[in-house]
Formats: structure tokens, C-alpha cells, sequence
């Protein structure tokens, strides 16, 4: 099983915990396989300097059973990129796509979050203001959400930084059981953490976290 990971420059670093979220599940499922996708293939520089090295770019990305859309602050440009949107609605086409953080932003330029459910990062450091704020002001045919996790069956969204690894958690219950993903939490150490988290998701307006279409 292939997960790909998307990244581009800019991509805050925090959200490469996906990949590791998905590395460590490796020792659970070793049928899982990760590789990294950008814009184009070789290196990409992230947020305040750390540079890794995508495996594909999009023209040449292998097929994945998911492809996971990190977020950060280059978000913003690759929302306004012809080849990333393409790529993305390409995807969405043909298989399942997903995001953490402001990566959402990035489906929502491509309209695949039209017409449904979505969240994405809440939380900033004024004058800054909310990716979620913006979500709903430029997106209006979205049905945002201040949730950690939406889950609609064809896409995932997952909320700010840190609950990538919950959201990369949840797509590994959904497509691999939900014993794959309960034991990659364990030997992360993250059960308190992600109980803590779902939690508070009931208590946000009521409404559950996983929701679906």
C-alpha cells in the first residue's frame, strides 16, 4: 500500500511528522509503503531552512492509494499553482486525497472540497489571520468545520500542526483497521495525547470528529 506525501517549499517541518507517523506504522503493517511527491522531483526547501529531497515529481508520481497534502506557510503559492491544482484534482479523480494543516488550503483552491465538509488550522500568531477564518471567507461552498479531523469518504482534512499525527493516525484505522492504528499510537506514545484530542473534539460545538458524506 502506497502513501504519498506532498510536499513543496514552505511546508512547515512539524508536518513531515506524517511521514513519520506512517514510518513508525511500518513495524506494525510492513506492507506500507511512503514516498514524497512535490511540485517537481529533488530538493525542496521548508519553513526557515531545512531542505529534503522529493523522490517524484508530479508529472512523474507513482499511483497511490493516498496522497497526504502537508501544509505551511508556502501554501499560498502553491494554491495559485496550475500544475499542483492539477495534480491534486488528478488525484482526487482516482483515488483518495488527503490533507494536514493548511494543506487544505491547497484543496480548496482546487475545488475538490466543493460542496463538502472540511477543517484546517485554526490557531495563529497575530496579526495573522486564521487559515479556517480564510477558508470560510474565500470558499463559501465549503461547510468548514472547527474540528481536528473531517472525514467524508473521499477526502480527509486534518486541523493545525500537531494533529497531523491524528489525522495520519485515522487514515491508517480507515484504510488499514483500526488495530493498525491503535498499536502505531502505542509505540509512538501517543495514546493520552490522541484520547485527549478526541475528547476534545466532542466537546467542540457538539459534534463529533470523524464526519462523514
Amino acid at each position: 500500500m502506497l502513501f504519498g506525501i506532498f510536499i513543496y517549499d514552505g511546508v512547515e517541518p512539524i508536518d513531515l511528522a506524517t511521514f513519520g507517523v506512517l514510518s513508525m506504522a511500518r513495524r506494525i503493517a510492513p506492507q506500507i509503503e511512503i514516498c514524497t511527491i512535490a511540485p517537481k522531483a529533488g530538493v525542496v526547501r521548508l519553513s526557515n531552512g531545512l531542505n529534503v529531497v522529493a523522490q517524484f515529481g508530479v508529472e512523474d508520481a507513482p499511483v497511490c492509494d493516498i496522497v497526504i497534502v502537508t501544509g505551511g506557510p508556502g501554501w499560498e503559492d502553491q494554491s495559485r499553482s496550475f500544475a499542483t491544482l492539477e495534480y491534486i484534482r488528478r488525484i482526487h479523480a482516482s483515488g483518495k486525497v488527503a490533507s494536514v494543516c493548511t494543506g487544505a488550503m491547497i484543496l480548496a483552491a482546487s475545488g475538490v472540497l466543493d460542496d463538502a465538509t472540511a477543517t484546517t488550522k485554526r490557531s495563529v500568531v497575530p496579526p495573522e489571520v486564521s487559515p479556517l477564518a480564510r477558508m470560510r471567507d474565500m470558499y463559501p461552498r465549503i461547510d468548514v468545520r472547527e474540528a481536528p479531523i473531517v472525514d467524508t469518504g473521499a477526502v480527509v482534512t486534518g486541523g493545525g500542526v500537531a494533529l497531523c499525527i491524528d489525522t495520519t493516525l485515522h487514515i491508517l484505522g480507515s484504510m488499514l483497521g483500526e488495530q493498525v492504528a491503535n498499536e502505531t499510537a502505542r509505540i509512538l506514545e501517543y495514546q493520552r495525547a490522541r484520547e485527549a484530542n478526541r475528547n476534545a473534539e466532542a466537546f467542540l460545538a457538539g459534534q463529533t470528529t470523524f464526519t462523514s458524506q
